[in-house]
């Protein structure tokens, strides 16, 4: 399933304007660190990581 939703982002030109970006986030729950995953436009990077 992985492999089909990268393969629909890299048809085009539109592939190359997205990134997968990871960050790690606290829970609020448990005190754990968790990874949040998103794919996201090269534009809005700064804008997840902030």
């Amino acid at each position: 399933m992985a492999k089909k939703a990268v393969a629909t982002l890299q048809t085009g030109n539109s592939g190359r304007n997205h990134t997968k970006c990871i960050k790690m986030v606290k829970s609020p729950k448990t005190g754990a660190f968790i990874f949040q995953e998103e794919i996201v436009e090269n534009d809005k990077v700064k804008e997840f990581f902030a």
